[in-house]
């Protein structure tokens, strides 16, 4: 209930972000880069948003996976593969995006869990398509050889 209502103050409106991304970067859970030509780096989470929003969706992350099995499941195939801290830290980016939809959707956990990540669909896009944005790569080439175009579409 607190980390909701910490979200709710933080974020303010939801309509100010297209997607699921740029909460999770608003609330500094994404990997800072450094990336210089070719090289591609990602370092440590940015830190850029709430620190006080980020501990509680850590926090929260962490109950929800011991409470929910499949939530459980999700942690412990991260940890085997990352490790136990950056497992919490994507557990907690994925619980941000979980709070953006439904809260942007109106809807409660019962009615997420019946429908699950394809009901987000059903918002009108700017454009006035059924749909949802995001900023993505394209299958482009771009300009310089292996780099693709960083462009927003539509995702039906």
């Amino acid at each position: 209930m607190l980390t909701a209502l910490a979200f709710e103050l933080v974020i303010g409106t939801p309509q100010r972000f297209h997607c699921g991304k740029h909460i999770a970067s608003y609330v500094g859970l994404v990997p800072s880069e450094e990336s210089s030509g070719d090289r591609r780096r990602l370092g440590h989470i940015s830190k850029q948003g709430n620190a006080l929003l980020r501990f509680l969706l850590v926090e929260a992350a962490q109950i929800t996976g011991r409470s929910h099995p499949q939530w459980r499941s999700k942690f412990f195939h991260l940890a085997m593969r990352r490790g136990r801290k950056i497992a919490k830290v994507a557990m907690a980016r994925k619980l941000a995006v979980h709070l953006y939809w439904m809260w942007r959707e109106g809807w409660d956990y019962k009615r997420w869990k019946k429908f699950g990540n394809a009901a987000r669909t059903n918002w009108i896009g700017p454009s006035g398509l059924a749909g949802s944005w995001c900023w993505n790569r394209t299958l482009e080439p771009a300009r310089k050889a292996g780099r693709g175009n960083t462009s927003r579409f539509r995702i039906d």
